[in-house]
């Protein structure tokens, strides 16, 4: 028995002296969507100040696919030491749940939430050549055509996707869900005239909307944005129920040690509080949050609840 103790002991000293020293190597961030995306721009603004704050460098490692799915599950595998955690979307920890058949892993018991760390809205996006440009401009346009209106989001069961199906429903629109890997692919089809709308993050749409190459028509979202204040919401033109937003959060694999968890919160916390980065994810449409894990984790079972009454409502799921 002595010595079963003094073995513990010593694994608990060894435990202490690693969290202790942590962390002693690089950190990898990894981002389960598209190079060049929101997310990835978003993430690699954090990565630098964060590893200065940490003492190593934060590499970021895009690995996009099957609704943040791929990169979700090299997470869930990595080892929960804190070198490796994840920046992503509301949608892997609240919507695939209702929107997938079955996930790879369990949102509640293999996702650790870290912090939320913004809140913000999305574009609806049209070609530059389009003949409207607000949302009732679409909706009469789309309500004259002959045929179905396409629109793109990121993914099944997107806020994105949902927006649209909302927008089909509440003024009898005939809409078709074209689902992407990420917005920028769906941004390039509506302004090369293959796609007709699209839902997409300001980060991404901004330089085309800038280039001449698509116009926004609306903000989804409660309030203007700071990405684009001039910009109308959907709310304020007089279209209803599309007034959600969306938020981001950072997540560790289930099991990493509670006060690497909380360094790690903090330091994000910190990172977004300096000028230059608060000033650049507001102009990304934005808002800082850092909220502490228990925080983080109370705010997505509110979540879960309300978007899962949306997602059920209208039978959306991948077979």
């Amino acid at each position: 028995m002595k010595i079963l103790a003094v073995a513990l002991l010593s694994m608990f000293a060894l435990a202490a002296q690693a969290q202790a020293d942590y962390p002693s190597k690089p950190v990898r961030l990894i981002t389960p969507f598209n190079a060049g995306g929101a997310i990835d721009i978003y993430s690699r603004l954090l990565a630098e100040p964060l590893g200065k704050r940490l003492g190593q460098n934060v590499i970021v490692e895009p690995i996009a696919g099957a609704n943040t799915i791929s990169g979700t599950q090299q997470l869930v595998r990595a080892a929960p030491d804190g070198y490796t955690f994840m920046i992503t979307t509301m949608s892997t920890a609240v919507n695939n749940r209702f929107r997938e058949s079955k996930t790879p892993y369990d949102p509640d018991k293999d996702l650790l939430p870290i912090t939320q760390l913004s809140f913000g809205a999305v574009l609806f996006v049209a070609p530059a050549s389009a003949p409207y440009s607000d949302v009732k401009g679409f909706i009469d346009w789309a309500k004259a055509q002959s045929r179905t209106v396409t629109f793109g989001s990121w993914g099944i069961g997107s806020w994105g996707h949902l927006a649209g199906l909302i927008l089909a429903r509440d003024h009898g629109l005939r809409l078709e869900h074209v689902p992407y890997k990420g917005d920028v692919p769906a941004l390039t089809d509506v302004q090369n005239g293959q796609l007709d709308t699209t839902f997409a993050s300001p980060t991404s749409a901004k330089p085309r909307i800038a280039g001449g190459g698509v116009k926004a028509l609306g903000m989804t979202g409660p309030q203007r944005s700071g990405a684009m204040p001039e910009l109308a919401t959907f709310s304020e033109q007089g279209v209803k129920n599309v007034d959600l937003a969306i938020w981001v959060g950072a997540y560790a694999p289930a099991g990493t040690p509670k006060p690497i968890v909380e360094r790690l919160q903090r330091e994000l916390r910190a990172v977004m509080a300096l000028p230059e980065v608060r000033e650049r994810m507001i102009a990304q449409g934005q808002t800082p949050i850092g909220n502490t894990p228990d925080e983080a984790a109370a705010a997505q079972r509110s979540d879960v609840q309300k978007w899962g009454e949306l997602i059920k409502g209208f039978g959306l799921k991948i077979q």
